[in-house]
């Protein structure tokens, strides 16, 4: 690993400073959703349904997904500064453009556009690897992650509130603003941290084979994948279980949704806290662990009958508490695998990671249909913690079995 300047802000002869990082790591976050407490305006505006609005979270991860395996070789190859500064840019863009969007199928389309602020967050994680060993890359990347929990935290809250008060289209205008201000910023900060690397971009795409053939990889991915998978079942369920089940108003459903960003905010703080003592194996399980009982929990109360907004949500910070435990150690793991390819790496993750995350909540949307209750949606991000729990477990094996305890 390289040598690097100590970070000196708005200099961008030194590697970027963690505001920066948490800024590119964020960005993606607050698009994703902060507008959907405004669902069903949107619905109302564009003649649709709520559930066919709800499926814009699915096309922006989808999309996030493609991005994310590209972006990573790109910038392998090119950089981390020029991509990171053309992938704001059209962020900013198409933001603006949602706004103007005169159909739902056009919305949607920008909206899939819209997803490339996904490549600033995998750089985020990339650079993080190219300055900072593996133990320590753990607890970096949670510290930028406990700083983008605050997006999902206030971004539905905040959202809610404009929607109601300006009327959803305000949104649009606050995610392109505060993408214009992080484009400044990335300019002026951003220095550049990828190695040399003598491979043409076709090449860069050779060195994947090298990645997916490691049980190791595929390990950490698809512990991250199924653990952020319930979150991302989350986002595609649980505006229609706020509005629909507990007829919650959009400035109602913005309070309450933001509750698991609670949960991961403290996590984050957790994990960067305590990673370099029990190490990432260990963190990423107790987070599984934790996601499996709180929804557990969840499911029992409203099968009993006790099921309410109240232990909806509050439940759910509990998947935020997990998540918090578990995603930057597993970003950690992947990235360690194959230190060499940490940009194609974090691309090649986050795009699974995604892709299961968009399955999952286009599964949670098809699932819940008129007349429906929460169980379906809670079933389904129960059987996806369970899996992470599965994964993980035979991932400490394996480094058990060939001697790694990172």
């Amino acid at each position: 690993m390289a040598e690097f300047p100590t970070s000196r802000f708005l200099d961008r002869k030194t590697q970027p400073s963690m505001f920066t990082l948490v800024l590119l790591a964020s960005i993606s976050a607050l698009a994703m959703n902060s507008f959907l407490p405004s669902l069903p305006n949107m619905a109302e505006h564009f003649g649709s349904s709520t559930s066919i609005m709800g499926l814009s979270v699915g096309v922006y991860l989808g999309s996030s997904a493609v991005f994310q395996i590209l972006v990573g070789p790109l910038s392998d190859r090119v950089g981390r500064r020029i991509v990171s500064l053309w992938a704001l840019i059209i962020f900013i863009l198409v933001s603006f453009a949602c706004v103007y969007a005169p159909n739902t199928e056009s919305f949607m389309a920008l909206r899939a556009l819209q997803a490339i602020a996904a490549c600033t967050f995998v750089l985020a994680r990339a650079i993080v690897r190219d300055t900072t060993e593996t133990q320590a890359s753990g607890s970096k990347i949670a510290y930028i992650s406990m700083g983008t929990a605050i997006c999902p935290m206030f971004g539905p809250a905040l959202g809610g509130l404009m929607g109601g008060w300006f009327g959803w289209e305000a949104n649009f205008w606050l995610i392109g603003g505060l993408g214009v201000v992080i484009l400044v910023i990335a300019y002026f900060d951003q220095g550049e941290t990828v190695p040399e690397n003598t491979l043409g971009f076709r090449e860069q795409f050779t060195e994947y084979p090298e990645l997916l053939t490691s049980r190791r990889f595929w390990g950490y991915c698809l512990a991250s994948a199924f653990g952020a998978g319930a979150f991302f079942a989350y986002l595609g369920g649980g505006p229609f279980v706020g509005s629909i089940v507990y007829n919650l108003s959009p400035e109602m459903l913005g309070l309450y949704f933001g509750a698991p960003a609670i949960g991961y905010f403290l996590g984050n703080f957790l994990s960067g806290r305590y990673t370099t003592r029990f190490g990432i194996d260990a963190m990423i399980l107790w987070g599984l662990w934790i996601i499996f009982f709180g929804l557990s929990l969840s499911m029992i109360f409203s099968h009993l009958g006790y099921g309410s907004v109240e232990t909806f949500f509050g439940f759910m910070i509990l998947v935020g508490l997990g998540n918090g435990l578990s995603i930057p150690n597993s970003t950690a793991g992947m990235l360690s695998v194959r230190p060499h390819l940490a940009g194609t790496a974090s691309g090649l993750g986050g795009a699974m990671m995604i892709a299961i995350g968009a399955a999952l909540s286009t599964l949670a949307g098809a699932f819940l249909v008129p007349g429906s209750n929460e169980m379906p949606l809670l079933l389904l991000m129960w059987v996806s913690s369970l899996s992470g729990v599965g994964v993980i477990l035979y991932v400490r094996q394996r480094n058990k079995k060939l001697q790694l305890y990172t």
